[in-house]
């Protein structure tokens, strides 16, 4: 079972690690040994950069929670899986450039530009992977530590809610305070006229009372957030 810690492991003591045999590869590398290793485990769950260590061929040992946040898992769930099945190179050239530098046994640190699906929402998202082989020198091929720096997208315009101009004017002075009798006088309506509309949209929106529908308006986009006051967009 995974416990959502970065390298899904139930425990301190070492149980639910992977062997030692088959060339298994410490994602703790220098810090495997003793309490080091507990202690760099912490650390890397409590870390906000994305970051994953992983073997030379892409297969993840570790990924913390801020990594496996991308795809809507926990870090336990990417462990096995590997890099190019979860980014998509965007530029060949670097990830050849990276390969090229493995085979050859060179260390440096090497930037590929990616791209991939947020579990959370489907929608695509691009960055850049920081590729830097890590771990005992004489290891051949050696780990490597991967850190996501996210790029930042343009915000996605707010979606407009489907309320009617009556219904947008209702909302616009509620927002600014207005009574339902004061609402009603303003647009020449009945207090259970106002009513009327105001329940309509809690059961579109699915919302309960007026300070939630004022605030689900905004997020809609139906009223103005640069306006006072309120007024609709």
């Amino acid at each position: 079972m995974d416990n959502g810690t970065a390298d899904g492991t139930p425990d301190a003591d070492g149980e639910g690690k992977a062997p030692c045999e088959r060339g298994y590869v410490d994602p703790a590398g220098p810090y495997a040994g003793g309490p080091w290793r507990n202690y760099f485990l912490i650390l890397l769950d409590r870390i906000p950069t994305p970051i994953a260590v992983c073997r030379a061929h892409g297969e993840v040992l570790i990924a913390n929670p801020a990594m496996a946040e991308q795809w809507g898992a926990a870090p336990g769930q990417l462990r096995g899986r590997n890099l190019l099945d979860l980014f998509e190179p965007r530029a060949k050239a670097q990830l050849d450039r990276l390969t090229e530098a493995l085979r050859l046994g060179r260390r440096s640190r090497y930037p590929v530009e990616v791209r991939w699906r947020a579990g959370s929402d489907g929608t695509e998202r691009e960055g850049e992977l920081t590729i830097d082989p890590v771990g005992d020198p004489s290891v051949h091929p050696p780990a490597l530590l991967a850190l996501l720096r996210v790029g930042e997208s343009a915000p996605r315009p707010a979606p407009r809610g489907s309320a009617s101009p009556v219904e947008a004017r209702i909302l616009a002075l509620a927002a600014g305070g207005a009574t339902t009798a004061a609402i009603g006088t303003a647009l020449g309506l009945t207090v259970d006229g106002v009513n009327y509309h105001l329940t309509r949209l809690a059961r579109r929106w699915r919302v309960q009372g007026r300070t939630a529908l004022v605030a689900r308006a905004y997020v809609l986009g139906v009223l103005s957030p640069d306006s006072w006051p309120p007024a609709p967009a």
